[in-house]
């Protein structure tokens, strides 16, 4: 099978021989630099902030061939009791599309749990996970009969369109 993929540029060469007359030396170097310079820019930055957005260096390219920006920034927070649910303001004033958020928090269990969490037993047992765009807010709901949340965090991953 012959797979047609996009991503050639982050992959730098491991061995390169530089020419040793000055004039071949340095056209080769630039184009060294330039190569990691792009292979560096195509990988993805794994710097998780809670105080302000980072861009992520993972673009989108929703609209034709213009790329769009991914931001990402994390959200922590405390104790949620059972059948009760928190809200996070998130002070985003350009979202235009969220792409992806995820978390994990601490039970009183204890043990960690992915949010959202799904669990096998009882329904009543989910620690859901919602976007609010109209508020721009993160909303978790732990279920009635889950253990109380201790702390725990969420990663919000979005895009601006310009």
């Amino acid at each position: 099978m012959s797979t047609n993929v996009l991503n050639q540029a982050p992959f730098l060469r491991t061995s390169r021989v530089f020419p040793q007359e000055i004039v071949q030396l340095t056209r080769e170097s630039s184009k060294a630099y330039i190569d990691i310079a792009n292979a560096v820019n195509q990988r993805i930055i794994g710097i998780y902030p809670t105080t302000r957005p980072i861009i992520t260096g993972s673009r989108f390219f929703l609209d034709a061939n213009r790329s769009q920006q991914e931001f990402r920034q994390v959200y922590p927070f405390g104790a949620i009791a059972p059948g009760t649910q928190i809200s996070i303001p998130t002070n985003i004033n350009s979202l235009a599309l969220v792409s992806m958020f995820y978390g994990t928090c601490l039970t009183a269990m204890p043990d960690y749990r992915s949010i959202p969490y799904t669990s096998i037993n009882f329904i009543t047992d989910q620690i859901g996970l919602r976007f609010d765009y109209a508020n721009q807010a993160i909303h978790i709901f732990n279920g009635s009969t889950a253990p109380a949340i201790v702390s725990g965090l969420v990663v919000l991953h979005w895009l601006v369109f310009q």
